[in-house]
């Protein structure tokens, strides 16, 4: 293979350092030394991150592996849900308050890990009544009420695997999931609001479960009063059955190795793929990484992770890493501009929020929403920012670090999937000189490489496949009922190697920091130069008049792939120039300057918005179908299908760019 498709182009550069003040690094709870500890002895390493968790009985073995299955911390035994819950209750910290629940409508709960402990157990005997017992499935489709949390823990608790599934899919999407996991009790609500108006869920949840034998019962949360279909023995109000319960129950210890869940990765085509974490090694990662990646202070810091319950960062970083730290959490069931645009910084200021983890998707609707919303708001509680979910953009960053962070809180671009289950790739808070949009490098425990086509280290200043080449206690332990779709999917590209392969292009630059480049997938080869569309994304995002971008490679008769890009103006720009041709040519100059000629894409569309799933991602597929004037695909998992008509009218109005 030529060398020029080995690996991926190393275009664009950031010189920018951003290291932490002298008094952050004096208090972090890591320091520069456990990147030689961990690498001196990885197994020693991890069982002192083991050790922070109450097992009922040690475990004989740290790690037994046998490529590519993993058992970590063999022998050992311990409860999720004990860890998470009554052990601080049973140390005094009883009234610390554990989440501070804040409603769309602005109703609130303050929840202490007294009343969750109450709560959980009550919920655990609710479930044991209906038959639920250790290996069970259940299926959990909720909005962000505290219910969500309450259910997730009674699971742990009886050695029940949840299966969480976003409150926005569609009753297809959650039967698939009911029926890979065969799952036995689903636990629903009447209904959800969203933007200010309550929306039906226990209608969607039967249209579902019309077909599913499986589901014996059906437990609803009343959260909206709406009206709701009801099938008599099967359906059951929760507040009927779980209110009546003890508030007492005695959890049992079980093997590491127990499941603890099964979370379906929403794959374009065919089955979903169900991923499953067990309980030991995913709650040592998680409790690990968000202890030192946040610098979180039990009973000082006030945490908010922004995610739905419904994604893997809803499960490791609002429930089980954060629980398990004592952390005391801010819990948002609603969306950013209800009922305004400064929601998030309301809260904020409301409840004195120290560590803020959020999307860049979100991030850049903030700064297309102008400076001046977090601007009215005292931010000044604010000690660590984070980002996770795909690459942010170098201007993001700095918007954030600048306008949110007011240019004193460090800020942690988190890389790792599902599949890795916590946190891989980030910077340490106390420690990291960190480069605006860059992940840095692997935590202490982890290690990863960036190899080429044939599976060799790439050099500093190059780019390819992310990889990763030692096992690493969250890891996913298989695809549910599919070990061979286990092994084709994330072992089979580099078998000789053994190295896990994520899917995910990276570089390393110059000094050896990692920068992640999206899907390999999303790479573009432009006259045998293979281009990130994340690089271009930032190009473009860098200029001062563009809030966000996408790009796509799209098939060109001369180049092989042209770039078109598609871009969000931000709030204060006048639309109407910003689409003429003086525009346009300014950002095609501008992304020619910042990464090199082959770089400039060949079209460019202003947008009002982007395609993107509920969970914030952009489809890409769908542009790419718009870009070379083909029909447009599936559109269900978006969370506004308008968006694409809206797209392609407006390709039919404009015309191509030209030098």
């Amino acid at each position: 293979m030529a060398e020029e498709h080995a690996t991926l182009s190393n275009l664009s550069t950031e010189n920018r350092s951003f290291p932490p003040s002298d008094e952050f690094a004096a208090q972090a709870n890591a320091t520069a030394d456990w990147y030689d500890r961990a690498d001196a002895d990885r197994e020693v390493f991890w069982a002192e991150q083991a050790e922070r968790l109450h097992w009922e009985r040690k475990w004989e073995r740290v790690l037994d592996w046998d490529a590519p299955f993993a058992k970590w911390f063999v022998g050992g035994r311990l409860n999720v849900a004990y860890n998470c819950v009554d052990r601080h209750v049973e140390a005094g910290y009883g009234e610390q308050v554990a989440f501070h629940w804040e409603g769309e409508p602005g109703d609130t709960r303050t929840i202490t890990y007294a009343d969750l402990q109450r709560e959980v157990c009550k919920t655990t005997n609710a479930l044991i009544e209906l038959g639920v017992g250790e290996g069970d499935r259940v299926a959990i489709q909720l909005p962000m009420i505290p219910e969500a949390v309450f259910s997730m823990l009674a699971c742990a608790r009886l050695g029940a695997m949840h299966s969480v599934v976003f409150g926005g899919f569609s009753p297809g999407a959650l039967k698939a999931r009911i029926e890979d996991a065969e799952a036995k009790l689903l636990i629903t609500s009447d209904g959800q609001y969203r933007r200010g108006k309550p929306a039906p869920m226990k209608a969607n949840t039967d249209e579902a479960t019309a077909e599913t034998p499986t589901i014996e019962h059906v437990l609803v949360v009343k959260r909206t009063e709406i009206d709701v279909p009801w099938t008599d023995g099967r359906d059951i109000w929760w507040h009927e059955i779980v209110d009546k319960q003890s508030e007492e129950h005695t959890p049992e210890a079980f093997d590491a190795e127990q499941p603890l869940y099964i979370l379906y990765t929403s794959g374009t085509t065919g089955k979903p793929k169900g991923i499953l974490h067990t309980a030991g090694g995913y709650l040592t990662q998680c409790a690990y990484t968000h202890n030192v990646v946040f610098d979180h202070k039990p009973g000082e810091s006030v945490y908010w992770c922004t995610a739905d319950i419904g994604w893997v960062t809803g499960h490791s970083y609002i429930v089980y890493g954060p629980l398990a730290n004592r952390a005391t959490s801010v819990m948002y069931e609603g969306t950013p501009n209800t009922p305004h645009e400064g929601r998030h910084w309301e809260i904020i200021q409301k409840y004195g929020v120290s560590i803020y983890y959020t999307a860049p998707t979100l991030i850049r609707t903030f700064m297309k929403w102008g400076t001046d919303i977090p601007a009215k708001y005292d931010l000044s509680s604010l000690r660590v920012l984070g980002s996770v979910g795909e690459p942010i953009n170098p201007e993001a960053w700095m918007w954030y670090r600048e306008n949110i962070g007011g240019n004193n809180c460090p800020i942690v671009d988190t890389w790792w999937q599902t599949e890795t289950g916590a946190i891989m790739i980030s910077p340490l808070p106390g420690v990291t000189a960190a480069k605006p949009g860059s992940a840095m490098r692997p935590l202490p425990g982890i290690s990863a490489e960036i190899v080429n086509d044939a599976g060799e280290p790439v050099g500093h200043g190059n780019g390819g496949y992310l990889v990763l080449d030692e096992p690493w206690p969250s890891m996913l332990r298989g695809i549910w009922g599919d070990e061979e779709r286990y092994r084709e999917t994330y072992w089979s590209r580099f078998a000789e190697q053994g190295y896990y392969f994520a899917g995910d292009g990276a570089k390393y630059d110059d000094d050896g920091a990692f920068w992640l480049l999206g899907r390999v997938d999303d790479v573009m080869n432009v006259s045998g130069h293979r281009i990130s569309t994340t690089e271009v994304e930032s190009a473009l995002v860098s200029h001062p008049t563009v809030a966000e971008a996408a790009v796509v490679g799209a098939s060109d008769a001369t180049t092989g792939q042209g770039i078109v890009a598609f871009v969000i103006m931000r709030g204060n720009v006048a639309q109407d120039e910003a689409k003429g041709a003086d525009a346009i040519k300014a950002l095609r100059d501008h992304v020619s300057k910042e990464i090199g000629p082959i770089a400039k894409p060949r079209q460019i569309m202003v947008v009002d918005e982007l395609p993107k799933t509920r969970s914030g991602k952009i489809m890409r597929r769908l542009l790419r179908d718009v870009a070379e004037n083909r029909e447009i695909g599936d559109v269900t998992t978006l969370a506004d299908s308008s968006v694409m008509d809206m797209i392609s009218a407006g390709l039919q109005d404009s015309s191509r760019s030209e030098d």
